[in-house]
């Protein structure tokens, strides 16, 4: 199986979580990790988050509801997408609304960017009229897309050298932690911008972690939604295995969410991958996505990944028959065409 080919810094195994304060004066180890819960109070009082311009680039199936939260919380937010309409909902709510990157990050003093992979990251960061174009001394970038470490490194460069920060955060969550402000951010690089960030992240988000530098807030995402693919895959296997021998699939899915090996995602798409009903909360090509970076990232470190390797294989057969746009639970579709073959 031919693996992507691309560049990752090595990301060391070893990682000592301390959970700390949030106000701390000395410097940290480069690749050392630190939680924080948006449970905590913050400083910020909702006049003081007002005082901040945000801007807010990608309002897709994660950034939407990313910047509603921003809004809803009472932060002078502008929004961008390709797609103006998408916009509306937001403007709607109070927003304002930029017909460029440019534009935006000219405007604002923080800007977020939520977008759908490396390409589209490094375009509406870099390209024509992107948010480099604007950005300035004195101002923050955080890139809340999952991108590859390589990806994540040159956007940062590209910001970097205009004088402003720069700050990696992909989510780990889908649509409804989306909504919910229950995201977990996964940060790398200034740590001044990951402190000036902090108030809106934990508006977003119920957890935040600081990895270092720049790189590995990408491969920390990666991994874990590499896991989180591979089980989906198991997963779907074993609803159609118990199918075939005569067992009922939703008693199994209540068996294993009482169990050790429960995760939410179990209980919560198992019924309707049951009715083959996949409500896009993570759509399937997104995971497709995640399982080839990551197998790059492994492939960089000669790190072998046999498992993911096969799930990818599925996710692959599942896009080819038009469920790329389906939640990443219709890959069990791959495992019903797969059957239906051998029949």
């Amino acid at each position: 199986m031919a693996l992507c080919s691309i560049f990752c810094p090595r990301i060391p195994v070893r990682f000592r979580p301390k959970p700390i304060s949030p106000f701390f004066s000395k410097p940290m180890f480069p690749l050392s990790y630190r939680v924080y819960s948006s449970l905590q109070p913050t400083p910020s009082s909702k006049d003081e988050l007002g005082s901040v311009s945000i801007g807010f680039l990608g309002m897709g199936i994660m950034g939407s509801p990313m910047a509603q939260n921003l809004i809803k919380a009472g932060c002078d937010v502008t929004v961008w997408n390709r797609t103006k309409s998408k916009c509306d909902p937001l403007v709607g709510l109070g927003a304002k609304y930029k017909s460029s990157p440019e534009e935006v990050t000219a405007a604002c003093d923080l800007t977020f960017a939520m977008l759908a992979d490396p390409e589209s990251a490094i375009d509406v960061a870099c390209g024509k009229n992107g948010a480099v174009s604007g950005i300035s001394s004195g101002k923050g970038y955080v890139d809340v897309s999952t991108v590859d470490a390589a990806s994540s490194i040159l956007i940062s460069k590209q910001i970097k050298d205009t004088g402003a920060l720069f700050l990696e955060a992909p989510v780990s969550g889908s649509k409804k932690p989306a909504e919910d402000g229950q995201l977990i951010f996964l940060t790398a690089g200034d740590k001044l911008l990951y402190e000036k960030a902090a108030p809106f992240l934990d508006i977003m988000g119920k957890s935040r972690f600081y990895l270092g530098e720049v790189g590995n807030g990408a491969a920390m995402k990666l991994i874990v939604n590499m896991i989180m693919g591979s089980m989906m895959a198991s997963f779907a296997e074993g609803i159609l295995l118990s199918q075939k021998v005569g067992l009922d699939p939703n008693v199994m899915v209540e068996v294993v969410s009482q169990g050790a090996i429960n995760a939410p995602m179990y209980s919560l798409k198992g019924p309707s991958m049951i009715k083959s009903v996949y409500p896009t909360a993570f759509p399937l090509k997104h995971q497709q996505k995640d399982m080839r970076l990551a197998l790059g990232l492994a492939e960089s470190v000669s790190q072998s990944t046999p498992i993911a390797a096969a799930a990818n294989e599925l996710y692959k057969v599942a896009k080819s028959y038009g469920l790329s746009d389906e939640d990443f639970s219709a890959v069990i579709e791959a495992l019903k065409a797969a059957k239906s073959q051998q029949s």
